[in-house]
């Protein structure tokens, strides 16, 4: 059965000054439990040979989408299930806490591709390519980062001149996710280059688009069933009915495209987090040492109660940032923050299960070794978590000089 908001209850858009609930509605915890058990019965059976392979998770792919995950925050018009941002992140979490590369593929399709086609899309745009993306028809891929340009955006050289009616766009993007399997490309790149921040806009560009070439497919330390890979664009044309929004807007809708992708990796971090300490307390149970559990030591217990709750601030605060999206408050400065905590709480909590597993965590044999290599990247994506705290800091101060 696919699953959307209307199939399981009608959800009501949380309103400012609705009083903050910390339990998952029923509906929501409907939702985690689908995804709970996909993960169980379909991620969890060959998640560390697509690890060692680079394998994208291809039928994975196919079966969340036919579940409604891959458009879980699209309106049931354009195709989607219509459900709420905490729903998304609870869904990301617990896809996350069996295969981080499969979370992070439906996690840029929701909040990198769909989420702004809905924005900042025309009518055009909705019809004829968010239909698709959200549906899972197609697979999409959010193209911003170049090889001479990442957490300074503004700096990108890919270029796209007007003529007549359509637009020719020339330039390369790298570290693209979903890359080679997508099949649409939501991209920012420079259409004035005399005006900043004020002179880049968004395109769709189809994958089949004359000139557009795939490159160097990664090598990369953890989330390695991610298809990560570089693009050229020579030449290529696109109508102007591909263009999101206005001209010019484009660094604009980056940055609330951003927002709602540091949502998807917070989720992913904290899914990590979680599987890791489940491993850890399935293993300190069984391991002896000195006859006994090594559970039943303090050293071990103190580690885990650290855990603990590390994850569950990271949970409240991920989901306080999807609820004020939901409210529709302003939330980029707790999208920023859930994104640093989550990203941290997954790599130190990952490292100390290793400790935990002893030797046997830094063996392939354990799936804390994968998910200390998946860990790590979470603090760099969806803007690095120093830049994280720039945005932090420079809400805190605008809000104090208002």
């Amino acid at each position: 059965m696919v699953i959307t908001a209307r199939s399981v209850c009608p959800h009501r858009r949380a309103e400012q000054g609705d009083p903050m609930d910390f339990r998952l509605s029923e509906e929501q915890e409907m939702v985690r439990q689908t995804a709970r058990s996909f993960a169980e019965k379909e991620l969890k059976p060959g998640v560390a040979e697509r690890d060692e392979k680079g394998e994208f998770p291809t039928q994975q792919v196919k079966m969340l989408a036919e579940l409604g995950f891959m458009g879980m925050i699209v309106s049931e018009q354009y195709g989607g299930s219509g459900f709420d941002t905490v729903s998304y992140v609870t869904a990301l979490e617990e896809f996350a806490r069996i295969d981080a590369s499969t979370e992070i593929i439906c996690s840029v399709n929701n909040s990198l591709v769909c989420y702004p086609l809905e924005k900042f899309g025309s009518d055009y745009v909705k019809e004829n390519f968010l239909t698709k993306f959200a549906s899972g028809e197609w697979l999409g891929a959010f193209c911003l980062t170049e090889p001479g340009s990442g957490s300074d955006a503004v700096a990108m050289k890919t270029r796209a001149v007007k003529d007549g009616g359509e637009w020719v766009i020339s330039g390369s993007k790298n570290f693209v996710t979903n890359g080679s399997n997508a099949n649409g490309y939501v991209l920012v790149c420079v259409t004035d280059p005399d005006a900043g921040a004020r002179g880049t806009s968004t395109f769709i560009v189809p994958r089949d688009s004359k000139g557009l070439s795939i490159g160097k497919h990664e090598n990369k330390m953890g989330i390695r069933a991610t298809d990560t890979v570089s693009l050229t664009l020579e030449d290529v044309r696109v109508p102007n009915d591909y263009l999101l929004g206005e001209h010019g807007d484009g660094f604009k809708q980056m940055l609330s495209a951003l927002d709602s992708g540091r949502l998807g990796v917070a989720a992913q971090g904290l899914g990590i987090a979680q599987g890791a300490m489940e491993e850890s307390l399935q293993y300190s149970t069984e391991r002896e040492q000195f006859g006994k559990p090594i559970a039943a030591f303090q050293a071990i217990r103190n580690k885990v109660a650290d855990m603990a709750t590390r994850i569950e601030a990271a949970r409240l605060l991920l989901r306080y940032a999807a609820w004020k999206k939901d409210a529709g408050l302003r939330f980029s400065q707790e999208a920023a923050m859930a994104k640093v905590y989550c990203s941290e709480t997954a790599t130190q909590v990952a490292l100390e299960a290793v400790q935990i597993h002893g030797g046997y965590g830094y063996t392939k044999d354990y799936p804390v070794e994968r998910m200390l290599r998946d860990a790590k990247i979470t603090e760099i994506y969806e803007g690095t978590n120093e830049v994280q705290r720039i945005v932090i800091a420079r809400n805190l101060y605008d809000d104090r000089n208002k």
